[in-house]
Parts: C-alpha cells; structure tokens; sequence
C-alpha cells in the first residue's frame, strides 16, 4: 500500500452466520489468536476487537457472534453486539461461503439501506468449484450489491492479503483511536475466560457448552508465574456432573488443555484454578447476563 502524509484510521465490523470463517479472518487479519474457533454454532458470544497499525494507519477490526434468531435473552445480547458493531463501522466484512443458505431478511435489509461500504467476502474457496463461487457470487452482488467481493480461504490464508489493502482505500482520515501498541480493548482475564470456555466446546456434547459461562474473578501477575482462579457457570446440577466428569476426569482434561493454551497465549506458566456453581437459567435472566458482560440495551 502506498503509505501517505495524512494518518487513517477506522472501525471494520465482520459478520456473518456461525461456522463461515469470521473469527480465522479475524485471526488471520490480525495476526493473533483472539477469537476463539470451534465447530460448534454460537462459539463467539462477545464482540472482539482486534487492532491493527502501519506506519499511517489504525485498523480497529470486530468480530461478532454469528448471525442467529434469538431464542431466548443471551441470543439477544449477542445479536446486539452485531448491531452496534453495524452502528459504528467504516467498513463492513460481510462474510459468506459457498454452503451457506442466509435467511436473516433483517440483516440483508440492513445491509441494503447502510450507506456503510460493505464488501461480501466468500470464504472457504479452497474447497469450491470455480462454478459454485460465480453462482454466490453473482446472488450476493444482486442481493446486496457491495462495494467490494473478495473470494479467499481464511484457513489457507489464500487472498487474504487483499482485504487490508481494499479496507485501506475506504478508511477515513482519522488519528488513531488506541495507543499503537494496543493489540484489542479486551482485558487479559477476558481472553483467559474465552480460552477455558473454548475448551468446553471441545470436549463436551449437546447442551453442556451451550450452558456454560467462564468468569475469570482473579487473574495475579507474578514474576514466574500468573495465577488464574475461574469459575465455570452452569444452569442445572446434571451440568456440573456432566462438567466434573467420573472421578473429575472431564474437567481435569480440559483444565490441561485451557492451560496449555493460555501459557502460548500469555506466554508464562500459568496456575489454573477451576470451580464449578450453578447459576438456574442463567441465559434468560437480565441480571444474570449482566453479571457476565451482555448487554441489554434494545
């Protein structure tokens, strides 16, 4: 890119339904592992900003949860989060891929009416007929008509280069929101929570990750070592069973594994308490969700 006398800097919202790549983008974009991924449906709960920094430039990307009806209040908060993200961004990242079957008519009406730039991204193109990728491309064009199409693999990291240099052309002249070294607005218990939470996802089934919230409630920074003490939410005695495991074999395996995790992330050893408490119907009670960091502004 060609690097100017005048600074730019600018919000870049990435959205989509669950399971078409936004958090790898994410990932990819930023350079760093902050969005948890899995296979699993309703994995990003939270709006996740990365940022970005070139010599004349500040890119303040967001990733979402997935497009989804709500069902109950924690769907809601999530699909609020989208919502602001929509509200305040320079740039929006609409991402598609070649499987997906979109029927969220509010969403495409919103992305109709925005005077936003939005660019349609068809992910997974690695694993697409050339004939598949024009036909999305071409229903999406006529559908919502956006400024740019960019066609990539986010895990292959295929053509992913082109979305900074397109972002960069729409940014608005702008100082620089963070601080330059600021790599996300998110504290380190947030991403320490999201990696223990991520490792639910993993290892249990049905409705067992779908039931559970992480809170970090002490996060100590230590010359050697960081001690971490989180405390896994529940809706229902038969969760934690479920969680615990025979003899605490599940949530033990899984301790491991979130703390393997965050020793890369954080890159220190790290001490991980874990402990369980039920929380009844935590998804569908304002205060609740309050507690845990969703909004619930309409």
């Amino acid at each position: 890119m060609e690097i100017t006398n005048k600074h730019k800097a600018g919000f870049v919202s990435i959205i989509g339904k669950p399971n078409v790549g936004k958090s790898t983008l994410m990932n990819v974009l930023v350079g760093e592992r902050l969005s948890i991924i899995t296979s699993k449906a309703q994995t990003t709960r939270h709006r996740i900003q990365g940022i970005i920094n070139g010599d004349d430039y500040q890119i303040i990307y967001s990733d979402t949860p997935g497009i989804i009806k709500p069902a109950y209040e924690l769907h809601q908060s999530m699909m609020n989060f989208v919502s602001y993200s929509l509200e305040d961004a320079d740039v929006i990242l609409f991402v598609t891929d070649i499987y997906e079957k979109f029927d969220e008519e509010d969403v495409i009406i919103k992305l109709q009416k925005t005077e936003t730039p939005v660019f349609l991204i068809i992910n997974k193109i690695d694993i697409a007929s050339q004939e598949d990728i024009d036909e999305k491309t071409a229903y999406w064009k006529e559908k919502i008509n956006p400024k740019e199409i960019i066609c990539l693999s986010a895990l292959k990291e295929i053509n992913t280069s082109t979305v900074l240099s397109k972002i960069y052309q729409y940014l608005p002249e702008h100082p620089a929101y963070y601080p330059k070294e600021d790599l996300t607005d998110k504290p380190e218990r947030f991403f320490a929570a999201e990696i223990l939470r991520e490792k639910i996802f993993l290892n249990y089934k049905k409705e067992i990750p779908y039931s559970c919230e992480v809170v970090v409630e002490e996060f100590i920074e230590r010359e050697d070592i960081i001690k971490i003490r989180a405390i896994i939410y529940v809706e229902r005695k038969s969760q934690r069973g479920i969680l615990i495991g025979h003899m605490g074999e599940s949530i033990k395996k899984t301790g491991i594994m979130a703390r393997e995790e965050m020793e890369k992330f954080f890159e220190s050893k790290i001490y991980l308490e874990t402990h369980i408490k039920v929380e009844p119907e935590w998804r569908t009670k304002p205060q609740a969700l309050s507690k845990f960091g969703y909004t619930q502004k309409d």
